[in-house]
């Protein structure tokens, strides 16, 4: 069936659809959350190693990148309905089966067939978020992936409130919160708008680059900010600890980095209708290497990753508006960032790891500085290479 273009700002959510589909990041953040708490429940009951009980998460992650790919591919030959209720309806039989798994092969495959439909979600509400929305899609996008945090700080919670334990239980409860968002589906256009917002966006944005450099630095920069991302949730508590902070005080300090992106990307959402997105990323890298820089001071070093998470927060809605008025043509190019978003967090931990058992446990912020500043690098030369003639 043809697309039908219609203008890019006629909103493609009703306003009822837009609140669901932040319920639905809201769940799609706490279900990525829940089994990292769960692992020792995971060994006890199937008698798993430390790496076996990690592999539920490293299933979640296959199986989002390739519902990221594959939803692509369906981006436009089905409605936007059918997609997204596919996903969802995919996620929640999902984690039903992992929460009812009669073994660990089975939960595997319980947990891939949850991230096929997590990796639909995500890039289906990313991808229509990004161009529904018109100038408003900037800020639209920071709220959506704000919601997101929302569910990753309260799904953790939720199992150690409980216990882990009785984790089948917390994964049943989030299946069944995903079917009533199935009702709100029919405030959702069925055809995307089209990614065209002016006379001034097109591909002859690309000045004197080719179209395929200009998507390798996009794909870049997700993969190092999410690498990032990452790799400050990971060694942040190792770190503090190393430098003379006490278990607890570490502990807290990561969960406020986390809290940080979430309060960025809700912060950002009014300054994203008054600055462009060239300039609020341009502002994040800059920021983020500050910070990192400064949580090399042991005295500094809580304080800096939060402001590591604040800056590092609107990067990833804020991209991908820009992107596809960079680029309206290449239109697998939101699934690729996507994609290469979750291959960066896959990716970080090992080759974090093998850089920090050469340099030390105390070179981490520093490390991740150098990172953040390819970033910034790679930003100032998309805004080179993207800017109107």
């Amino acid at each position: 069936m043809p697309s039908i273009e219609v203008r890019p700002d006629t909103p493609v959510f009703s306003p009822a659809a837009v609140v669901a589909s932040c319920v639905g990041f809201v769940l799609i953040g706490a279900l990525q959350a829940l089994y990292g708490p769960a692992i020792p429940a995971f060994r006890e009951e199937f008698g798993l190693s430390p790496s076996a009980a990690g592999l539920g998460l490293s299933a979640h992650f296959v199986g989002g990148v390739a519902g990221v790919l594959l939803f692509d591919r369906l981006y436009g030959r089905l409605g936007n309905r059918q997609i997204l209720g596919a996903s969802y309806l995919l996620m929640a039989v999902g984690a039903a089966g992992f929460a009812l798994a009669p073994n660990w092969p089975a939960a595997l495959v319980m947990a891939l067939l949850a991230g096929l439909g997590f990796g639909g979600i995500d890039y289906g509400l990313n991808q229509l978020f990004a161009v529904g929305f018109g100038r408003r899609s900037t800020a639209m996008l920071n709220i959506l992936n704000a919601h997101f945090g929302i569910g990753a700080i309260l799904g953790p919670a939720l199992i150690g409130m409980i216990g882990a334990e009785h984790y089948p239980a917390v994964f049943l409860a989030f299946a069944l919160a995903n079917l009533p968002l199935l009702l709100c589906l029919k405030g959702v256009r069925d055809r995307a708008p089209g990614p065209t917002d002016g006379p001034e966006t097109g591909d002859r944005r690309v000045l004197g680059r080719s179209l395929g450099s200009v998507l390798a630095v996009f794909v870049a920069l997700y993969v190092l900010h999410v690498g990032i991302e990452a790799g400050v949730g990971g060694w942040e508590p190792t770190h503090l600890e190393t430098v003379g902070y006490g278990a607890g005080v570490a502990a807290t300090a990561t969960s406020v980095y986390w809290l940080m992106m979430t309060v960025g990307r809700f912060l950002v959402a009014p300054i994203a209708l008054r600055f462009s997105a060239q300039a609020i990323v341009t502002v994040s890298c800059t920021g983020m290497t500050l910070c990192l820089l400064l949580a090399s001071v042991p005295a500094l070093a809580p304080y800096a990753y939060a402001g590591v998470g604040v800056f590092i927060a609107p990067i990833f809605p804020t991209g991908l508006p820009w992107l596809h008025r960079a680029a309206p043509s290449a239109r697998r190019a939101g699934a690729l960032v996507i994609a290469a978003s979750m291959v960066g967090g896959v990716a970080a931990g090992p080759a974090l790891g093998k850089a920090i058992e050469e340099a030390g446990v105390r070179s981490v912020p520093l490390l991740l500085g150098g990172v953040s500043a390819l970033c910034l690098a790679a930003t100032l030369w998309l805004i080179r290479s993207t800017r109107t003639q």
